[in-house]
């Protein structure tokens, strides 16, 4: 997605297609197509025929479009690195989510009765299109923050008995980006791997593997949620890095996400808590670990975010700009505030 916002208010993000005919789309729709693909796949639903198809430009793992027929504006997602059963699995659990409550698109069933088509060999779902706004940091209130913890809650609640995968991004995963990184050369990141390996086991040494948990987002970001004209949760988005975790885990990504400017904002970290639990207290192990949770969810980010990004070196893929120093100042402020003072930070 293209996003974005008044310089002089920064007060939200809206969403913008661009033409697959224009020459300055980005390489985020990283496979085309065409309108012959489009039309097969509405056929295959019983929609069409097609008025619009474009490219929505942003993003950086998946190809998004949006397509629009006689019946409304859909959202077409090519799964870019995930195969058939993998979006097989995803779909039919957004399909579960939302039956639950959880405010994310149901994807549409085909004809067939199947979610996932095949357009130009990826597999490929189409979604209701869902109208919102996304927030930029400045635009962040106590009362989103609260909204978005109780949001939170109501997906993991919901998501309780789903059987998700255990995830890319453990601590073997990033063990062995940070092998890559050494491996590679790079004068830039080579002499940051002994410190942030160093850091990475000690935190792994000290994780609670007996948190409560089950399904989580993990990636929810500010750009992977709509917000209406109401000032109400449109739409959670992009469960791309769904897996299974604890839940102290996925509290402290979003924590890390949308209360931190530069520094963190104890007004929003503490309503976003109270917002989740509202809807599912914390456990007293829960609340002791959150530091801990979020120092090593603010390593994978800043890990992975060096591997995906900064050491990007071909010509083709997604031009996004997400820079791992973030992070890196994220977890040298959770360290700096310790176990005590992020419950303070969160109110609990």
């Amino acid at each position: 997605m293209r996003l974005h916002a008044n310089a002089s208010t920064c007060d939200v993000r809206s969403v913008e297609l661009v033409a697959l005919s224009s020459a300055a789309l980005p390489m985020a729709v990283l496979t085309a197509v065409d309108e012959g693909d489009a039309e097969g796949l509405l056929a295959a639903h019983g929609l069409g025929p097609l008025r619009l198809l474009a490219g929505i430009a942003g993003g950086s793992v998946n190809s998004n479009f949006a397509l629009e027929v006689p019946q409304g504006r859909f959202f077409l997602r090519l799964y870019e690195e995930q195969d058939r059963a993998g979006a097989e699995r995803e779909t039919a659990m957004l399909e579960r989510l939302a039956a639950a409550g959880v405010p994310t698109p149901s994807p549409l069933r085909r004809l067939d009765g199947d979610f996932v088509s095949q357009v130009r060999g990826k597999p490929a779902a189409l979604f209701p299109w869902r109208e919102g706004q996304m927030r930029c940091q400045a635009g962040v209130t106590a009362d989103d923050a609260r909204r978005l913890g109780a949001a939170l809650a109501q997906m993991h609640l919901a998501g309780a008995g789903e059987e998700a995968p255990a995830g890319r991004f453990r601590f073997g995963d990033l063990l062995r980006r940070l092998e890559g990184i050494a491996a590679s050369g790079d004068p830039r990141f080579v002499p940051l791997v002994p410190a942030l390996r160093a850091s990475l086991e000690r935190l792994h040494g000290v994780r609670d593997g007996g948190l409560p948990g089950g399904l989580l987002h993990g990636d929810l970001f500010r750009d992977n949620v709509l917000w209406d004209a109401h000032g109400e949760v449109a739409a959670l988005l992009d469960f791309e890095s769904a897996c299974q975790g604890s839940y102290a885990y996925d509290v402290m990504v979003t924590v890390l996400s949308w209360c931190f400017g530069d520094d963190f904002d104890p007004g929003l970290a503490s309503a976003l808590r109270a917002g989740y639990e509202g809807v599912r207290p914390l456990s007293e192990a829960e609340r002791r670990s959150l530091c801990v949770e979020g120092s090593f969810a603010a390593l994978r980010f800043a890990i992975t975010r060096i591997t995906d990004y900064a050491m990007r070196t071909g010509t083709t893929g997604p031009r996004v700009v997400k820079d791992w120093t973030r992070f890196r100042k994220r977890f040298e402020k959770l360290q700096a505030l310790g176990d005590a003072g992020v419950r303070a930070l969160l109110g609990c």
